[in-house]
């Protein structure tokens, strides 16, 4: 377990997808999330071009990346993917990354018609959410 957070930061969170990334920011001392965008870039350049556009904006202190995996816990395909996407956040902009278990984020929003339309967004910022109630 990561050590508790000491000292007001912003947080960008991301829910990768092949397709769509979902981005979301917050700050520990609010501890709130919010939907920022959902990225659907044509390819990588397009989707870091974005990214990097984001963080410039945001000025974060950290990113948090939504971990996919199996009900059980175990890998799949895009847990490697996601992994790959945070690893590369991290090497291109030398921020650090956390990674964040987001077994049910869209289950549990896929219910709710509203956030439909940015459903990824909404995804990154339940991830955040998660990732404050765990390191207190």
């Amino acid at each position: 377990m990561r050590d508790p957070i000491k000292r007001p930061m912003t947080i960008l969170a991301f829910d990768y997808g092949t397709r769509r990334v979902g981005v979301a920011v917050g700050n520990t001392e609010t501890r709130a999330s919010q939907a920022l965008k959902t990225i659907a870039a044509a390819n990588a350049d397009g989707l870091f071009w974005e990214v990097e556009n984001l963080l410039k904006e945001w000025q974060p202190d950290q990113i948090v990346v939504g971990l996919p995996t199996h009900p059980d816990g175990a890998d799949h395909e895009m847990t490697a993917k996601a992994k790959r996407f945070g690893n590369q956040l991290h090497g291109r902009f030398n921020l650090p990354v956390s990674w964040v278990d987001e077994r049910y984020t869209s289950a549990v929003l896929e219910t709710d018609l509203q956030m439909h339309d940015n459903l990824d967004a909404h995804s990154a910022a339940l991830i955040l959410e998660q990732y404050f109630a765990e390191y207190k």
